[in-house]
């Protein structure tokens, strides 16, 4: 599916992994008090990550944007949306780059890395956000640095989930879709 980028079945995945992310940062969250923002624990990113690897880089980003940006819009947080769809953009060039660098093999230890590199990735994209929320609050630079960094530990609980999830996902759920994608 990473090849079929404008046929009707990558439409429908992209459709898909986008209700999938929606529904998994909607219904499976659980808020944690923070200095900036209203972070929670969720797993809208690691479902990400697998639109990413299962899609490819462009139609992972939309799913990734629809689904996490639908999200934003419907739930308080329009304001910064942009945000968010600039973090996705960032995590599926970093996942798609480093998918194509290991030639799409999908061995353990390669979905692992990229798990952790989705985990580390997602660490500084949030601290960066943070950094600008608060500025667009009013902050100073120096304090918008200091509360971004002491608002970390939901991210880093979330990139820690995404580092275990995304394998294991990930290889429950390859070969129903490469089956999918045999049938057709």
């Amino acid at each position: 599916m990473r090849q079929e980028r404008n046929t009707l079945r990558a439409v429908i995945f992209t459709g898909l992994f986008a209700a999938i992310i929606f529904i998994g940062i909607s219904l499976l969250r659980i808020p944690i008090p923070a200095m900036v923002g209203r972070p929670f624990i969720h797993f809208g990113n690691p479902l990400m990550v697998l639109a990413i690897l299962f899609l490819g880089g462009r139609n992972g980003a939309f799913a990734g944007i629809i689904g996490l940006g639908g999200f934003d819009l419907l739930n308080g947080y329009a304001a910064t949306s942009w945000l968010t769809a600039l973090e996705v953009i960032v995590m599926a060039v970093v996942i798609s780059t480093g998918f194509k660098l290991f030639r799409h093999d999908d061995r353990v230890s390669h979905i692992v890395i990229l798990a952790i590199v989705a985990g580390v990735t997602k660490i500084i994209t949030s601290y960066a956000v943070s950094i600008v929320e608060a500025l667009m609050v009013g902050t100073t630079f120096k304090v918008a640095l200091i509360n971004s960094f002491l608002s970390l530990p939901a991210t880093v609980i979330n990139s820690i989930s995404t580092a275990i999830i995304v394998p294991i996902l990930y290889f429950a759920l390859r070969g129903s879709l490469h089956a999918i994608q045999r049938r057709a």
